[in-house]
């Protein structure tokens, strides 16, 4: 899932996208969203597992991860976040995480903010509370002809 395909896209500065309820993996590479410029709310969805990164950027956008379920694909620090920084002079980023639920060694490195959310062991994951499942409702296309 690319947002704005090209780093010479001025106009999608202005660009505002809410990623949501999404199950994405097992067995994702990367992208899941990429963003460029503008900013992103990924709300509410299930990570099961990717194998460069799952949330990404370039070009300075805003991401803010929220209510989000990380599952790593196997025990060990395995990080979130990825950032391609072209230009160091350039506004500050933030990339920041609300309430993400982090599992199997997850870690999201948040940007802005000069800290990195916990990468929870076993035991400490055992007593955070569990989210909800969401409930999604699928629909199916018919052949039929209204």
């Amino acid at each position: 899932m690319l947002l704005s395909h090209d780093d010479g896209c001025l106009r999608d500065r202005g660009m505002k996208v809410t990623v949501v309820l999404n199950h994405f993996g097992p067995n994702c590479n990367q992208r899941i969203p990429r963003v460029r410029y503008g900013y992103a709310h990924v709300v509410n969805n299930l990570y099961q597992g990717w194998t460069q990164y799952a949330i990404g950027g370039s070009m300075n956008p805003s991401i803010k991860s929220e209510s989000n379920y990380f599952i790593a694909p196997q025990l060990g620090k395995k990080e979130v976040t990825w950032r391609k920084c072209v230009d160091h002079n350039s506004k500050p980023w933030t990339f920041y995480s609300v309430n993400d639920y982090f599992e199997n060694g997850t870690c999201f490195e948040e940007i802005g903010k000069d800290e990195v959310k916990p990468n929870y062991d076993d035991e400490q994951s055992s007593q955070l509370p569990r989210p909800k499942p969401l409930k999604l409702n699928i629909l199916s296309w018919s052949s039929k002809v209204l």
